[in-house]
């Protein structure tokens, strides 16, 4: 199987910026543990507009990081790994077992309690430090698995964002919810009459964004539904979409996703932090993390196989769908947003606790996977020449 040059442009990119994250929390959670702690803490705190920084980030600079994964996941649709039924399923399938698993163990922990808002939580998969931890096998890592576990990452993130615009939604402004869509719909109407120009996409997806902003649904689900009202055309090198996804990556990977790792993980961390860990809440999201997500992504591709609605990759075995699954049990960036919905009425406490399960679930999941992967993969993959379509 061979990959295209925008695959590889995005991988890269991901791969990258999955090592900056991990650094970059290391360092914000050492600043945030340190003589400079309360300044550390307060900065991003401070008010901006009557909104702290940490809230634009993850309001606003979020939309764009969700805007990079509509494009991405609109060019699998046409022209890559999720264009044709049979190719889509394996990635799809393990999906859903990645998601419905790690919400159902955590429910079984949670529900009826006050907690049971965070069933969101364990079902997402950080793209970029699965990726990276991926590249770290190097030329082990089967062409097949890169693409099942990228799209498979990119179809939890779609997940999360049904579940953040359905669940984490309490009150909608239904006026500011007309104006946002029909903003949508008059920038579908561009698209249709073939305005390729970026910049009317661009202005109409800022004023999208305002209007959801205070429309009650996540902001951020504009960064999606704009992707998809963008001319996508052939996806050559010359159409909007194109110009747009390649542009973004490296903004998204070494920027928006690093920042919003460092706004969220300036966690003060007090001596009682490990009491926190035996609430049904932190227990459900670590076995979500580390024991569902593996579980439900190997139990549902492999029933997918077994059924015939797909076919699993010649050069791809069990264990090695097993391995990618521990990887997807890395939740961190969008594990953490949808804590922040999840628990925004539940007090500091509840957020906090919640955080420190996740970073320990996804140090878990990534370690395991990494020397499962290791083991797994013991021979190198000869280099294939890649194609130079996009």
């Amino acid at each position: 199987m061979r990959l295209t040059r925008t695959f590889n442009t995005f991988f890269e990119s991901e791969k990258a910026g999955g090592l900056l994250l991990l650094f970059v929390t290391i360092l914000s959670l050492y600043l945030a543990n340190s003589p400079i702690q309360t300044e550390y803490i307060q900065f991003w705190e401070t008010n901006v507009g009557h909104h702290s920084i940490t809230h634009w980030i993850n309001d606003g600079l979020m939309s764009i990081f969700f805007l990079l994964i509509g494009l991405e996941l609109e060019r699998e649709i046409y022209n890559g790994e999720l264009s044709s039924i049979k190719n889509a399923a394996l990635p799809i399938f393990g999906a859903l077992g990645g998601m419905i698993v790690p919400a159902g163990i955590f429910l079984l922990l949670n529900f009826g309690t006050i907690t049971q808002n965070g069933a969101g939580i364990p079902m997402a998969t950080d793209i970029a430090f699965a990726i990276g931890i991926l590249s770290l096998l190097g030329n082990r890592v089967p062409a097949s698995l890169k693409i099942f576990l990228t799209a498979l990452a990119v179809i939890d993130d779609l997940g999360a964002i049904i579940v953040i615009a359905i669940f984490y939604t309490k009150t909608i402004a239904f006026v500011n919810l007309f104006i946002a869509f029909a903003i949508m719909g008059g920038l579908f109407i561009l698209n249709r009459r073939k305005v390729h120009r970026l910049i009317p996409y661009l202005i109409g997806g800022a004023a999208m964004w305002y209007f959801m902003l205070n429309s009650g649904v996540h902001a951020t689900i504009t960064g999606v539904l704009l992707a998809f009202v963008i001319p996508f055309g052939d996806g050559g090198k010359s159409t909007s979409s194109y110009k747009l996804q390649h542009f973004l990556h490296k903004p998204v990977a070494f920027f928006i996703l690093p920042l919003f790792a460092v706004a969220n993980t300036c966690i003060a961390i007090g001596q009682d932090w490990h009491e926190g860990l035996n609430h049904p809440n932190t227990i459900g999201i670590m076995l979500g993390l580390v024991v569902g997500k593996p579980l439900g992504i190997w139990l549902f591709s492999f029933f997918a196989v077994s059924l015939g609605i797909c076919t699993l990759p010649r050069d791809l075995k069990w264990n090695t769908i097993l391995g990618a699954g521990m990887l997807g049990g890395i939740g961190f960036t969008m594990s953490i947003f949808i804590t922040l919905l999840a628990f925004k009425n539940d007090g500091e406490e509840v957020i906090t606790y919640s955080k420190i399960a996740i970073l320990i679930a996804s140090f878990i999941a990534g370690t395991i996977g990494f020397l499962w992967l290791k083991n797994t993969l013991k021979t190198p993959i000869k280099k294939i020449k890649t194609k130079s379509t996009v």
